[in-house]
């Protein structure tokens, strides 16, 4: 076991974990932060996407030693302590952006490095953007959807599926 150190959230944490250890599976069994999804563990399905020094990252890829001393946000870092959601979130539940929401996360969390790199993406830019995020639910219209309004873009230009 090795003990780790990282900022999570705006808080250092500190926990132990074997080398074997995913960057997921420290976040929810060590930390308790369970919003983090695991959906496939195999890099397909995107549930697990957390911020990892301001980059997006599928945790499920990540050993957790690799996050040693480094910078992570997760989907419980999102909103303001207040509960105030941010424009992705809010944009989310006021576009119904989300059905079951189990990639809602992963979803939220990618919508969110999307718009920090890209403030103002084309229905395209979106689209490929979220490659790497799966939708059992098949939600994808109004996932857009929410991603174009917390854009601050009309939504009444992405085309009805």
């Amino acid at each position: 076991m090795t003990t780790l150190t990282m900022k999570v959230n705006g808080k250092t944490r500190t926990g132990d974990a074997e080398g074997r250890t995913l960057l997921v599976q420290f976040l929810r069994d060590e930390l308790e932060l369970t919003g983090t999804h695991v959906g496939c563990d195999t890099s397909q399905c995107g549930a697990c996407v957390v911020h990892v020094n301001g980059k997006p990252v599928k945790s499920c890829t990540m050993f957790a030693n690799e996050a040693d001393g480094a910078e992570i946000v997760t989907i419980e870092g999102q909103a303001a302590e207040d509960g105030t959601l941010t424009a992705v979130q809010q944009a989310f539940q006021d576009h119904h952006g989300l059905q079951c929401g189990f990639c809602t996360p992963g979803m939220v969390m990618s919508a969110t490095a999307l718009l920090k790199e890209n403030p103002k993406p084309t229905e395209a830019d979106i689209r490929h953007y979220l490659e790497g995020n799966i939708c059992r639910c098949t939600g994808y219209h109004n996932i857009i959807k929410a991603i174009y309004a917390a854009s601050g873009q009309d939504v009444s230009s992405i085309a009805a599926e």
